[in-house]
């Protein structure tokens, strides 16, 4: 048995995220262009330490797109394995993911891009978001739709359903 402090220092360390699902009045998914990577992905990014993912989200999409936007419900909660990227192992961290809401097209009028880290944002139909996306992410919007026409929230792995 270990000392509580020490055992405590065992305890696995995983990074976390939170996006946010934004539509519009025609039921498009609200996809950013990040700078640094070549595929869109939804609005959000990492939760920083001693942050709730629920703080990290709306911290986020004031940030990206200058919404300052209270996160609805939890739609996903998706863990991700390790992996590369670009020469480096990523770790393998959970995904939450919010009901951002549907922006009227006034609301989309004001998205202010943040400059330096998005070149543009656009809405998607559903059926052509894996064309932006990783197939991971694709996975994970397409579980988010789900659930927000079941009511539910998608348990995921690795943006499939957890077994």
């Amino acid at each position: 048995m270990l000392p509580p402090d020490q055992y405590v220092a065992s305890l696995a360390r995983k990074r976390m995220a939170a996006s946010a699902l934004f539509r519009d009045e025609a039921g498009r998914v609200l996809l950013v262009e990040p700078t640094y990577k070549p595929v869109w992905d939804l609005p959000g990014g990492a939760v920083e330490a001693e942050e709730s993912p629920h703080a990290a989200c709306r911290r986020e999409v004031r940030e990206e797109l200058g919404l300052d936007r209270v996160p609805g419900r939890v739609l996903a909660v998706d863990w991700v394995p390790s992996r590369s990227r670009d020469g480096m192992i990523v770790p393998d961290g959970v995904i939450i993911v919010y009901e951002g809401g549907i922006l009227t097209e006034a609301e989309a009028k004001d998205i202010v891009v943040a400059d330096g880290e998005l070149a543009g944002f656009a809405f998607v139909p559903g059926d052509e978001v894996t064309g932006r996306v990783t197939l991971l992410v694709a996975r994970r919007i397409a579980a988010c739709l789900d659930a927000v026409a079941a009511g539910t929230v998608a348990s995921l792995e690795n943006g499939g359903p957890a077994a």
